[in-house]
């Protein structure tokens, strides 16, 4: 039986509304009386929840409750949920839920709290009016700090904000000044991380004017050293967290750990028993799964895409892992991968006795991690 961590993600497929960047499996809430059917989907879960735990015996590391907005959801389907997910958790675990400033009118965190979810990720984005009604969300900036404090006040000690830069129109001001308000609300975690335009959504179709590359450059740099200054601690290309206050579940996925994927969706990875490692896909539209007409999907991830795969994650963290790590997670001798470490250790860009990246190859992290494809 494998030592390696396996954590738990459940999906949540409605948003009030479709964001025009957005790439996740999410869908507009049904414009009907009932709304989500969220009686449904709350059984699928319990059962699929059931089959993913008898085939599973290791206790679970993390979890995840990702949409979508999860917290469209009541706390009474959290904790039916957690009914059946908290016997099987590690001592402490962290148990994270997604929260939408703009859906604050369902959320009682005091009761969320009592299910035991344990950290809440809150998708600020932006601080600047302007720039939310560009992103298509459907909250204000004075909303963040609403749904903050009411956090606080229902019991989260461990809040993270989830706040993008390079945004339509963004001057290096503007995103210094998004990043300052967030770090005022003193967060234990924050998400810092670029807009990107995805193929398959509404920007990715119609593409807003993005700042310049010499802005984008100038943004990075003054909030890397705000966020420090702060007292946050950058431990992954995007991530920044209080000592101590890492994301476990996210620090799982980079370290090439295990995790169970339920839910419209949701994606896993599983390590079985003769080391060979599978990924679990189930289906994405929310009436196919609620139908039960397709099953959980499995597939083997090739030998010859697993170091591939493993250095796209490890070297993300600012920290990397160790040489160690890469054989245990994979399987694969290290020589599989030394003549291109070497190369890049040559070029300034991977660290000498660990598998993480310099400065110089952070700032290219792209390109080093291209070198493993």
């Amino acid at each position: 039986m494998t030592n390696i961590p396996l954590s738990l993600y459940v999906h949540f497929p409605w948003c009030v509304r479709k964001c025009p960047y957005c790439d996740f499996n999410s869908h507009p809430a049904p414009e009907t009386d009932d709304g989500i059917p969220e009686d449904a989907y709350r059984e699928r879960l319990l059962a699929d929840l059931e089959a993913a735990f008898g085939s599973a015996t290791r206790p679970i590391h993390s979890v995840f409750f990702g949409g979508g907005t999860p917290s469209l959801f009541s706390a009474e389907t959290f904790a039916a949920l957690m009914d059946v997910i908290a016997p099987r958790l590690e001592a402490d675990a962290e148990v994270t839920m997604e929260v939408n400033p703009g859906a604050r009118e369902y959320n009682d965190f005091a009761a969320y709290r009592h299910t035991g979810i344990n950290r809440l990720s809150i998708g600020a984005q932006s601080f600047n009016d302007d720039s939310l009604k560009r992103l298509g969300r459907i909250h204000g900036a004075k909303e963040i700090g609403c749904c903050v404090d009411a956090a606080r006040t229902g019991g989260f000690d461990n809040i993270n904000l989830d706040v993008m830069h390079g945004l339509p129109q963004q001057s290096a001001h503007m995103a210094r000044q998004d990043l300052s308000e967030a770090i005022a609300l003193q967060p234990e975690h924050i998400s810092w991380y670029q807009l990107t335009l995805e193929p398959k959504t509404e920007f990715g179709h119609r593409p807003p004017t993005l700042p310049a590359e010499d802005t984008l450059a100038d943004i990075e740099d003054a909030g890397l050293d705000m966020l420090v200054s702060a007292g946050y601690q950058r431990y992954e290309v995007s991530a920044f967290a209080k000592p101590g206050r890492a994301g476990r579940h996210n620090l799982n996925y980079w370290q090439f750990g295990d995790y169970l994927g339920v839910g419209a969706g949701a994606h896993g990875k599983l390590t079985v028993d003769d080391g060979s490692i599978e990924r679990t896909t189930v289906v994405s539209q929310p009436r196919l799964y609620l139908a039960g007409l397709s099953p959980l999907a499995c597939a083997p991830i090739a030998e010859s895409d697993l170091a591939a795969e493993f250095m796209m994650n490890a070297l993300r963290l600012i920290d990397g892992v160790t040489w160690e790590s890469f054989t245990e997670r994979t399987g694969l001798s290290s020589e599989t991968i030394q003549k291109t470490c070497d190369q890049l250790i040559d070029a300034g860009l991977l660290r000498e006795n660990r598998l993480a990246p310099t400065p110089a190859g952070l700032r290219w992290l792209d390109t080093v991690i291209a070198s493993f494809l």
